[in-house]
């Protein structure tokens, strides 16, 4: 025989806290307003205003920011009269020549490799939900761009980066390129659009061939 409450079924909107698993109705958000668990207030979801379209935005913006950063000087060195620049895969370069490889690999994957997969995995996203093209593979997808994002560490090779020019102050004047603002503008855009992104677009998104 059939248990009891076999019948039954869940309410397709409930859902989990992260922190203490009470199961819940999630509730109908304006734009801009952020919902919270009952038992212990921690963050459920939010609905930021005109989501995919911030976030489509950005992303865009934030591509013509690292083809700046890669393609003009990322710093430059003044003495005696002579000025020297350098773009950020020529720094690459001449830390691989310079006997260093694994530091070059790393400044290479760091902080070229990793956040171009990023953006553009982002944009392969983002792209297709505002087309309202959704494939059931998008969501799998996206869990990929998630666990590329630690590792796109530029703010770490700005700040290392600084610190060495500090040093070298009193050898030079140290001249920051337009590649070192496009950068920092870069991890500012990133965030921005992630934080803008609402995930539950992913699952509420009707797919190919659904009844509607």
């Amino acid at each position: 025989m059939p248990a009891p409450d076999a019948h039954l079924t869940l309410p397709a909107d409930l859902i989990a806290c992260h922190e203490c698993d009470l199961l819940q109705t999630e509730p109908q958000l304006a734009p801009g307003e952020t919902a919270r668990c009952a038992r212990c207030g921690a963050f459920l979801a939010r609905n930021p205003p005109d989501s995919l379209d911030r976030s489509l935005a950005l992303s865009l913006a934030a591509a013509i920011l690292y083809l700046i950063a890669n393609i003009h000087p990322l710093v430059g060195l003044e003495m005696q009269g002579r000025r020297v620049e350098v773009t950020l895969f020529e720094a690459v370069q001449i830390l691989w020549k310079g006997g260093v490889e694994p530091v070059a690999a790393l400044v290479f994957i760091t902080a070229l490799l990793f956040p171009v997969l990023e953006l553009l995995m982002f944009l392969l996203v983002l792209v297709p939900l505002r087309l309202g093209r959704v494939s059931p593979r998008l969501a799998t997808f996206f869990r990929l761009v998630r666990s590329v994002q630690p590792w796109g560490m530029m703010e770490v090779f700005l700040l290392g980066m600084l610190v060495s020019l500090v040093k070298l102050s009193h050898l030079a004047t140290v001249v920051l390129g337009t590649a070192f603002w496009a950068t920092a503008a870069l991890i500012v855009v990133l965030t921005l659009a992630a934080r803008a992104f609402d995930t539950r677009l992913l699952w509420q998104a009707p797919l190919p061939g659904a009844l509607r």
